[in-house]
């Protein structure tokens, strides 16, 4: 099976490299220290059209192309993970809409979300809802033409920045999953409140933060997919992000780290000659490249399936698991290869090392992937 890119393909990546490169690089040591989510970049990643890869053209997107998608992911991730965060989640928010939104909805939001500079935002997670998403505790109450959510939300991606949010809600707790309903809630509504933006130890200027919900009148017209249906609609969004977002990122973070181990090994002069001689070196460079080609084409061959409309729960799952692996083992040996000067903050594997280890917590811890996959191999 040949995983060769198209001339388009190509096109967005050479186009991605350069954004990443010219915008988000020079950028990425200061919005870490301070913070600081990146606005003008997240503006010029619409204009310039790398948010609406692989979203349909009648939406002001590209095209639709999961390949593209990943693309600009992985691109951007090379030289600044917490911008690639930003964007993958706020993608995933625009591809929950594509698969459930009815028409009016569509054509609501979707346009401000792929050109137009609005950010979206997925709210799952509670303090007590985790890898058990089932055990949420927001609930929306029917009143009339209405529901009424309370409730609070945590570690939420886009807390603060979005301009709408997919928030998901028992509209009949005693169904368990079955009575989870989501509904699209904006920014402004009466009622809806951001808490508590988090100190983290990596991706800093991805913020992620609570929401607070407090008598939050929703019309029933803002209902995402079908009523009861919530769940679904997380399951199938989680599937897509394993590979969309975790994937991508974890082959930037590891394609970038990797390249900078070798740049750094054939630079650096100890014992009259470049560390890139020693042999210990050389297998550790050869281990991490390895490794990183079969994530790689694991990652693109999930994305051709998500492309094709297959559910592919387990696949994506192995690949949130073997790429975030991959991507620690890889920025791992990196730092080492550095010695004593990857410890320091000059130094953009520093930030790598602390940004990489999101990849094995969100989307589903990867103890949750070994769930996952031992479930579909059992049956």
């Amino acid at each position: 099976m040949d995983f060769k890119l198209t001339k388009e393909q190509e096109m967005v990546t050479l186009a991605a490299r350069r954004f990443a490169k010219e915008v988000c690089e020079p950028i990425a040591e200061e919005i870490d220290r301070e913070h600081r989510f990146p606005r003008e970049t997240f503006n010029l990643l619409s204009k310039y059209g790398f948010v609406g890869a692989g979203f349909p053209k009648e939406y002001g997107g590209t095209g639709n192309d999961k390949i593209a998608q990943l693309i600009v992911v992985k691109e951007i991730a090379k030289v600044c993970a917490a911008t690639s965060s930003i964007l993958s989640i706020h993608q995933g928010s625009i591809n929950c809409l594509l698969k459930f939104g009815n028409k009016e909805q569509k054509d609501k939001y979707l346009r401000k979300l792929i050109c137009e500079g609005m950010v979206g935002a997925f709210a799952l997670t509670e303090d007590n809802a985790g890898s058990d998403a089932s055990n949420i505790q927001t609930t929306a109450v029917e009143d009339g033409d209405s529901y009424i959510i309370n409730g609070t939300k945590r570690f939420i991606t886009g807390a603060g920045q979005a301009g709408v949010y997919i928030v998901l809600a028992y509209t009949e707790p005693e169904k368990k999953t079955r009575g989870i309903t989501a509904f699209l809630v904006d920014s402004d509504t009466e009622g809806f409140s951001v808490g508590k933006i988090e100190d983290k130890m990596g991706i800093c200027a991805s913020h992620t933060g609570e929401l607070v919900f407090e008598n939050v009148r929703i019309p029933k017209e803002n209902i995402l997919g079908k009523y009861n249906k919530g769940f679904k609609i997380a399951l199938t969004s989680i599937d897509d992000a394993r590979v969309l977002t975790v994937g991508a990122q974890s082959l930037g973070i590891a394609e970038g780290a990797l390249e900078l181990a070798a740049d750094y090994a054939k630079s650096r002069i100890q014992f009259g000659a470049p560390v890139s001689k020693q042999q210990g070196l050389q297998w550790y460079l050869a281990e991490m490249a390895t490794k990183l080609e079969a994530a790689t084409w694991m990652t693109y061959h999930a994305a051709q399936m998500l492309q094709e409309g297959n559910r592919i729960s387990k696949e994506c799952a192995m690949v949130k698991l073997f790429t975030s692996e991959t991507a620690r083992f890889v920025v791992e040996r990196a730092l080492q290869i550095h010695g004593g000067y990857g410890y320091m903050k000059d130094y953009a594997i520093e930030r790598m090392y602390r940004d990489v280890k999101i990849t094995e917590l969100y989307e589903g811890t990867n103890e949750i992937q070994k769930l996952v996959i031992a479930r579909a191999v059992l049956n």
